[in-house]
């Protein structure tokens, strides 16, 4: 993602170059720069006390049926309520449906929210736009994700990037335009360290976290030095603030590819097998995994797509026919890697005291038709779904929000995907008043004016 390698290059006096850093390309989350210095005396207001808060973003990429997980129409009409059943959970105020049972023994941690909807085109990606970053894209103008403008206002916490994308970006999902998944109008310099690799496979480890090739054995036993000169470059180069940006990223990168406390972080081989095998030996469950890890050492937001395209591939995505999915591939092939993974990560975080300070929310772009098509899947509805928040401040167990009797339009609280990311900059800590600088150099609001959180999820 991130590029800042120009035309020329430095070299040091151990041969390797500037362009050898900067060239690792997803290594954007950065030191603290000039522009967020800024923002961060701008936004003094902003509640210091969540300092400690983390967010683990779960997108469900291909949008899960609301009926068919978390809200289960058992009255409804055959063709409505589908194939499952509902089952008790560990909450007296809801149930959700049967092919989630590990949801079920910890759902006194996680509140549901049933009533979410959205009024734009019912394609996967605007979606996308709109649950991670608060707004549609107009304009031209690309709106951060939510961890990108936490990065901007807070930075980060140590040498490990702020925001971290796990296991990579969206891909295509049909509209072919941006999903929001990046810094948008902050500029490339915000956006995520992608992992762009699948942890479930042997002998994982982040290419971006290796050296360049061109340093040997010898020049590795050099690299304090280079630190140091590194270090002396930052603070002696100052003939202007795009060159001051450029080097605090040559030496965020540079620190980052040598910093024992990232490769440890990202290191699930430290993990006991009875811990991995846990969460599930799937791509899902050991990017849940990773989260945990990285929340643990200083990282400050992670975003977790569960998928990364709905094409080829069994996703939530179930309309029924190929390329797509089935409802019984949804039950025997996503909802069980889907249950085991999110509650090894919910139970982990609980079991080390990590869950009061760490938002775990489950979005999607939208629900699914009520009545279920000829092909025996449910298409695309952005007119009602759920969604659902753990820890972070927020109180589990709850319910907020209803939709009508098959599922098809919010009948209480109905909540806008601007709400959804007020929510999370709530449980950061975040002043909603805060404004970013926007295009042509002119305050962008954080959240849309007037926007408020789900205030009912804090209890």
């Amino acid at each position: 993602m991130l590029d800042l390698t120009g035309q020329g290059s430095t070299t040091t006096c151990d041969g390797i170059t500037r362009r050898d850093f900067l060239q690792v390309g997803t290594l954007s989350a950065i030191g603290l720069s000039m522009a967020q210095h800024q923002a961060l005396l701008a936004t003094e207001g902003s509640d210091l006390e969540h300092e400690n808060r983390s967010a683990i973003m779960i997108f469900n990429l291909g949008a899960p049926s609301q009926l068919d997980t978390w809200d289960p129409k058992p009255d409804a009409p055959r063709e409505v309520r589908g194939p499952f059943k509902p089952i008790r959970t560990q909450s007296d105020e809801f149930e959700i449906s049967e092919i989630f049972p590990r949801h079920a023994k910890i759902a006194d941690q996680f509140s549901i929210v049933r009533s979410c909807y959205h009024t734009a085109a019912a394609v996967h990606d605007t979606g996308h736009q709109m649950m991670q970053t608060g707004r549609l894209f107009t304009g031209g103008i690309n709106t951060p994700h939510a961890g990108c403008a936490l990065e901007f206002l807070r930075g980060r916490r140590n040498e490990l990037p702020a925001h971290v994308i796990l296991p990579e970006p969206m891909g295509p999902t049909g509209g072919d335009i941006p999903h929001g998944q990046d810094a948008g109008f902050l500029g490339k310099a915000h956006d995520p360290f992608v992992l762009n690799a699948d942890p479930s496979v042997e002998h994982f480890e982040v290419p971006d976290l290796r050296p360049p090739e061109t340093i040997g054995e010898a020049r590795l036993q050099r690299r304090r030095r280079l630190r140091d000169i590194v270090d002396h470059t930052v603070k002696n180069f100052e003939a202007s603030p795009n060159a001051e940006l450029m080097d605090a990223n040559f030496a965020a990168a540079y620190r980052l590819m040598t910093s024992s406390k990232a490769r440890e972080a990202f290191d699930l081989s430290q993990e006991p097998l009875r811990v991995r095998e846990r969460y599930g030996m799937t791509r899902f469950g050991q990017c849940c995994l990773l989260a945990r890890r990285l929340v643990e050492a200083g990282v400050r937001f992670v975003t977790i797509n569960t998928f990364i395209t709905v094409f080829d591939e069994i996703t939530w995505d179930i309309h029924g026919s190929k390329p797509f999915t089935s409802i019984t591939g949804m039950r025997d092939i996503v909802a069980p890697m889907y249950d085991q993974g999110y509650s090894a990560l919910i139970e982990d975080l609980l079991d080390r005291g990590m869950l009061d300070d760490t938002l775990v929310c489950n979005l999607a772009e939208f629900g699914r038709t009520p009545k279920i098509n000829p092909a025996g899947g449910r298409d695309h509805w952005p007119q009602c779904w759920s969604v659902y928040f753990a820890g972070g401040g927020i109180q589990g167990g709850q319910v907020v929000g209803k939709s009508d009797e098959i599922g098809a339009y919010p009948a209480e609280r109905p909540v806008a995907p601007n709400e959804v990311v007020a929510t999370i900059y709530k449980s950061l800590g975040l002043d909603l008043e805060t404004h970013l600088p926007g295009p042509q150099s002119r305050p962008f609001p954080l959240v849309d004016f007037g926007t408020a959180p789900i205030n009912e999820l804090f209890g």
